[in-house]
């Protein structure tokens, strides 16, 4: 193992072993948490290689992982294997991102503004932003 894979928590590629897919998702700061990471994978938002895993399956090079996360999901090509969490320029190293792009954030936050202090909505302000929302 090189110098900087010891500081970093890399694992080398000879020795056969791999990651936990829970401790790498938090590694490569995916997830904020381990445990939101291994909760994750327990109600099947992430899949390995198009199936479900539990947290303790082991990653390889190349595996493609999918990641349902914060009303977005994520698709990585894992291209370094970490078992340590790492400062953000090394973790975006670690994968290949094939996600698609984010919604646009000005979209999201106009629909659902009230005015501070205006209270709890009536039925006719729900039924209103209902149908601003498409819901009706």
């Amino acid at each position: 193992m090189a110098t900087s894979d010891v500081r970093s928590g890399a694992s080398s590629g000879g020795d056969g072993a791999g990651a936990r897919v829970d401790s790498w998702i938090w590694a490569v700061r995916l997830m904020k948490t381990r445990s939101l990471a291994a909760d994750a994978c327990k109600a099947g938002h992430v899949r390995v290689n198009g199936e479900r895993v539990k947290p303790a399956q082991l990653l390889k090079e190349g595996d493609e992982v999918r990641l349902r996360y914060a009303g977005r999901e994520r698709i990585v090509v894992v291209k370094r294997l970490l078992r340590k969490r790492v400062g953000a320029p090394v973790a975006v190293e670690a994968y290949l991102d094939n996600s698609p792009p984010p919604p646009p954030r000005a979209e999201a936050a106009a629909l659902g503004i009230r005015d501070r202090g205006a209270g709890r909505p009536t039925k006719r302000d729900r039924r209103e932003m209902e149908r601003l929302r498409g819901l009706r």
